[in-house]
Parts: C-alpha cells; sequence; structure tokens
C-alpha cells in the first residue's frame, strides 16, 4: 500500500522556505516541461530519476522535501517513490505550480535561475565591467594584447568558441591565471555562451586581485555569432599546466579571497564529526577540481562538481536549501574561489578542504550514483555479445533510457529513446521483432524501467548487462542523431544554438531573458543573495 503523503499550502511553503530550517524543493517534471514554469527554489528531478539522483541531491533521508508539478500528477508520485526508499519527511505542493502562482507569488521560466539570476546581480553589485563583441572585435583587428578565456566546460568550448579564445572553465581561471598571463599590461576577456560565467568569471580574477584589466564579454559567443563574426568549431586550445611559482600566486590570491568571505578551511576531525551529523544536518562533499582530474583518482562515494560547472548550474547538486557544503581539491585556490560564490548565493555553512586530508579508498572512473530501490527486483538480463547477435537477426527491440542529449550523441545501432516515466506509453511505437531490451549508460536506469513494466506489457523483458557502457567495451558501433524516439525528448533543456527553427531569435530572446532576472530578484524574498559589492 502506497504510503499517505501530506499536503502543503503555497502559503505553508513560502513559511517554510524563510523559516531558518533545511528544506528541499523537487519539481518531478521533465527538464523542459520544468522550464516553462517553475518555482524559484526548485531543483528538477524527474519522477524517472528519483532512485538515480535522489541520494546525490537529498543525501538526508530526514530531511524536510516537498514535491511539486502543475498538475500532472507527476510529483504525488515522485513523492511516494521516496517515502518508499525511507524519506521520512515527504510532503506535496497543493496547488502545484498554478496554485502557487495564484497565492500571488512568481513562477519563472528557463532553467539554473538562482544561479543565472546570481550572475545579474553579481554584475549590478560589482559594478563588473563588460566589453561588446564589436569592441572586442576592433581590438583584435588592431592587433591589441588581450587574451580571451572561455569559462564554460571544455565540451562546450570544444563545440563553439570565439578566436584566439583558451579553454579556462570557471573555477580555474585564478588557478592558472599566472601561467596563461604573465603580462600585467594584458587585457583579459572572460566569456561564456550567454552571460553568468562571462561575469562570475571575470569578477572572480577582479575579486582575486589581478593586476591585469579585466572584463566580461557582454553576452558571450552568443553576441559573436549575432554580430556576424566567426565562431570556431573544433577549438582545443586549454590551459597549461601551473608551475609551482604560478600556484603559490594563486594560492595566496585565494587566501585573500578566503579572508574577505570568511571561508573555513577544515581538516579531518571537523569533517568526521560533521558526518557523524549527517543523520540530522544535510552533508554535501563535493570535488571542485576539472573531471579528468576526478576520473584519474577520487575518494570514494564524493561526487564530481567542477567549480565553474557548480556556480552555473547549483540547483543540480544542491538540492537542499541550507545544508553544509564542503567543497574539496588538491591546490587550495579552486574549492575556495568556488565557495565564495557559494558563500555570496545564501549557502552560508560552507568550508573548503584539500584533498589529502579527505579519508577513503581512492578509486578511477567517473562518478557512480547510489542508486536506491534496485534490490527491489530482480530481472533478465542479455550480454552485450548476445544482443549483437540479436539485433543483426533483427530480433531485438532496443529501447535506450538515456538522456535524449547522450541518445543524439551515440546510442546503439536501430534503438529507440524513451524517457523511464513514459516508457509504458512508448511502447505502442515500438513494434520491432523480439524481446524488449532495456539500456541506459550503466544499466542502472534500464534495471528500474524494466521493474516498472512488470504486468504491463506481455512481451518478454530484458536489461543488457552494464548498459551501453558495456557496448561499447565489447566494440560495437554507435550512431548518432534523432534516430528513432518513441517518447518526446523534453528531458533535457537545449541552450538556443542547439534548438531548430530561427536560433538567431532564441539567442535574443534568451538574453533579454537573463538580464531582466536581476529585475525580478529585486521583488522576490525567496532568493538568499548575499552579494559583495564594489571592493
Amino acid at each position: 500500500m502506497a504510503p499517505t503523503i501530506p499536503r502543503m499550502t503555497a502559503r505553508e511553503l513560502k513559511a517554510a522556505l524563510h523559516d531558518g530550517g533545511e528544506i528541499a524543493l523537487l519539481d518531478a517534471r521533465e527538464e523542459v516541461v520544468f522550464g516553462a514554469r517553475h518555482l524559484l527554489m526548485a531543483s528538477c528531478l524527474p519522477l524517472g530519476r528519483v532512485e538515480v539522483l535522489a541520494d546525490d541531491m537529498v543525501p538526508r533521508r530526514s530531511a524536510r522535501v516537498v514535491w511539486c508539478d502543475d498538475g500532472e500528477g507527476l510529483a504525488a508520485r515522485a513523492a511516494e517513490r521516496m517515502a518508499a526508499l525511507g524519506y521520512s519527511d515527504v510532503s506535496l505542493l497543493e496547488g502545484g505550480v498554478t496554485g502557487w502562482e495564484r497565492a500571488g507569488y512568481r513562477v519563472y521560466s528557463g532553467v539554473h535561475v538562482p544561479s543565472k539570476a546570481f550572475a545579474e546581480v553579481v554584475e549590478h553589485e560589482a559594478g563588473t565591467p563588460w566589453i561588446t563583441a564589436e569592441a572586442l572585435k576592433a581590438m583584435m583587428d588592431d592587433g591589441s594584447d588581450i587574451a580571451i578565456l572561455d569559462s564554460r566546460s571544455y565540451e562546450e568550448f570544444h563545440t563553439n568558441s570565439i578566436p584566439t579564445a583558451t579553454s579556462v572553465p570557471g573555477a580555474e581561471l585564478v588557478y592558472r591565471f599566472k601561467e596563461l598571463i604573465p603580462s600585467p599590461a594584458t587585457t583579459v576577456v572572460v566569456n561564456c555562451g550567454g552571460r553568468t560565467r562571462s561575469i562570475i568569471g571575470a569578477q572572480a580574477l577582479i575579486n582575486a586581485g589581478v593586476p591585469n584589466k579585466v572584463v566580461s564579454l557582454k553576452d558571450g559567443t552568443m553576441a559573436w555569432h549575432l554580430a556576424g563574426y566567426e565562431v570556431v568549431r573544433g577549438a582545443m586550445r586549454r590551459a597549461p599546466d601551473v608551475s609551482p611559482a604560478a600556484a603559490a600566486a594563486a594560492r595566496e590570491a585565494a587566501q585573500a579571497v578566503a579572508a574577505r568571505f570568511a571561508i573555513p578551511r577544515i581538516d579531518a576531525a571537523t569533517l568526521a564529526g560533521w558526518r557523524r551529523e549527517a543523520d540530522t544536518r544535510t552533508l554535501y562533499v563535493l570535488d571542485v577540481r576539472m573531471p579528468e582530474e576526478y576520473q584519474a583518482s577520487h575518494v570514494v562515494g564524493m561526487r564530481s562538481a567542477p567549480g565553474g560547472q557548480l556556480v552555473q548550474e547549483t540547483d543540480n547538486y544542491l538540492a537542499t536549501w541550507g545544508a553544509r557544503v564542503v567543497l574539496v581539491d588538491d591546490d587550495g585556490v579552486r574549492a575556495t574561489m568556488t565557495a565564495s560564490w557559494l558563500k555570496q548565493m545564501g549557502w552560508t555553512d560552507i568550508a573548503v578542504m584539500s584533498l589529502a586530508d579527505v579519508p577513503g579508498e581512492r578509486v578511477a572512473g567517473p562518478h557512480r550514483p547510489n542508486v536506491l530501490g534496485l534490490a527491489a527486483g530482480e530481472v533478465d538480463v542479455i550480454t552485450a555479445e548476445a544482443l549483437e547477435a540479436r539485433i543483426a537477426a533483427g530480433d531485438a527491440a532496443v529501447v535506450d533510457l538515456a538522456y535524449s542529449k547522450a541518445y543524439r550523441k551515440g546510442h546503439i545501432p536501430r534503438a529507440w529513446f524513451s524517457t523511464r516515466t513514459r516508457l509504458a506509453e512508448a511502447l505502442s511505437t515500438i513494434t520491432d521483432a523480439g524481446p524488449l531490451v532495456l539500456t541506459s549508460p550503466f544499466g542502472s536506469l534500464a534495471r528500474l524501467a524494466a521493474a516498472d513494466l512488470a504486468g504491463r506489457t506481455d512481451r518478454r523483458i530484458l536489461v543488457l548487462a552494464g548498459g551501453t557502457q558495456a557496448w561499447v567495451a565489447a566494440g560495437y558501433p554507435l550512431e548518432t542523431g534523432e534516430g528513432r524516439l518513441a517518447d518526446t525528448a523534453d528531458d533535457v533543456w537545449l541552450p538556443a544554438r542547439e534548438r531548430g527553427g530561427d536560433r538567431e531569435a532564441a539567442m535574443r530572446a534568451y538574453l533579454a531573458w537573463e538580464i531582466d532576472l536581476v529585475n525580478q530578484m529585486a521583488s522576490d524574498d525567496d532568493q538568499r543573495f548575499q552579494v559583495a559589492g564594489r571592493a
């Protein structure tokens, strides 16, 4: 019997957001639907990924959790599922997003709104200087002494960038600055795709006291594209390794930032004490180094959260407002710079720590989330080798439950795409002969989906052992592109440059939306920003 989930009115939720206690506000819809209308403080955790993401996003089982949607019925199912997984304080927002709005409270469009709004407030309060695309192009044409630093992830930089730019993802800027920019006479331009990471990156360098003139590129690569200038595809220029002298300079700068923003550095004993209290106080411990550093070696159970992305997508990593946060690095710079931003964003109980002081086994590879509920039911599996033979014989209907963006990037030949939430409804589209074979990147989501289908179809259901990763490891090829969509691909909010239709119009609309966030924040008392003004 499903547990009875208590309801919370909009006014009760409003009070809960301001009572000083921890709270996780979760929206059970897919990201595109979430992005159309949602609450400011909500994190998107789709129903189909509750078991996969809940432990990362809401690690404390007794945390206060409120689920919402906009009348689709997904939040109630997510709340019941979460309660069944052992979460003890789960409730449902009565009336959902529309009920919140009818109570007189604001709703927002877009994704990662707290992070993006924060950057706009930073620019407004700190007076972060900027340069237009046209002015930057003129300086480049004149041969001026400038350096363009792209603060997005390397993957985004590689997809599209400004000529001569170097990839220096967010938290790396201060750490690698001296190695990159030896002359104080060089004008430094920090860019991203739009605005957020340009502003945060430029202001980080200014806060760190670099001697150079630093500006953000107003509206980023979108502005560059809209001005009609060349956008580079496939750029590979990355920041060099850091010399001892440059690392020492970066640490000195970070120490000054830590003092200014009162960022404590903790030791193993303090962390151990906080972990003992993790049943009553939520604790996040995040590794803010570069993804490749994390994959080379990290502490078991510690999630990768590269500093720049953590500030850009805070709601994906820290869903429990009011939690303790510990950021870890191996240089004393990246964690401190990231913490300085999170503290101003409202994460006041934040500390940094050296990776060398964190106890635990070291392993290589990507982060593997603690998937809940996997032991609930057994499933029949098929190996990659056996699946390849079945596909060749036309005797398998493969369904990939990866994110649609990952599906487009590469999927098993002839595989269908579906979200887990709507898989049962998608089956009517999937008419291939043979058993239904479910896959996902590592296989966990596919196993959960197989259990969902029990009793809902007469078809034999198999799960690809080890998921799509095992298929690739066995040496089999992937297809790219949209392929075969058995379900609406509304699970990933695409940036303007990746959408169909009039991309330039989408870019202009996005930039106007982001710029207006600073005005919306001025009248929304839910935001917790404590932005430092001009130093």
